[in-house]
């Protein structure tokens, strides 16, 4: 690993290694966000333009800035490409901080989202002092409510959304012993 890469680098887990999100990842972004099938159960459903890809690494960049995280970028360790990307934010300003995430179809069924998602809460724990995340889905979401329950969240029932929908939560609360820094391997 570079050491360019090494200051990126958030945190790894057996698989992955997980980076702060850079300019030169909005192909990669993009290449997740505009794929209709990957974002049918993301915000209103519709697939991302580049320009709205653009648009939010400047909100994950200011998020950085004034939160210390955001958006990042999942790389499995044996490839080294890019598999997906996940985040802890505050949609809308919200007081809680909300767990996001989004594979490469091509990566789905695999594990990557639960290691990602587990790993990333025990990051935002140790480095950042947060004690409790949350997250939503939608109700009909079974493989995103494996991937939470998996990564240690539990049902927290269903959120009412301003479309008149409805959103399931989970909620993920800090163990009380403190996470211990991960081993570089």
């Amino acid at each position: 690993m570079s050491e360019v890469q090494a200051s990126a680098t958030m945190f790894e887990t057996a698989r992955l290694r997980v980076r702060r999100l850079e300019p030169g990842d909005v192909d990669a972004m993009h290449a997740v966000y505009s794929d209709a099938d990957a974002m049918r159960w993301v915000g209103d459903g519709q697939p991302l333009t580049r320009a709205q890809v653009e648009d939010w690494l400047v909100v994950t960049q200011r998020n950085v800035a004034l939160r210390g995280y955001g958006m990042s970028v999942i790389v499995e360790r044996s490839s080294g490409r890019v598999v997906g990307f996940c985040g802890l934010v505050h949609p809308g300003g919200q007081h809680e901080a909300e767990i996001k995430y989004a594979l490469h179809r091509a990566c789905w069924g695999k594990g990557f989202a639960s290691e990602a998602a587990a790993g990333l809460l025990a990051h935002g724990a140790r480095v950042h002092g947060l004690t409790q995340v949350i997250a939503t889905a939608a109700p009909a979401n079974a493989a995103s409510h494996r991937v939470l329950f998996k990564a240690g969240m539990v049902e927290a029932g269903l959120r009412s959304n301003d479309d008149g929908s409805f959103s399931q939560r989970f909620v993920w609360h800090a163990p009380s012993q403190p996470f211990p820094s991960p081993e570089r391997p």
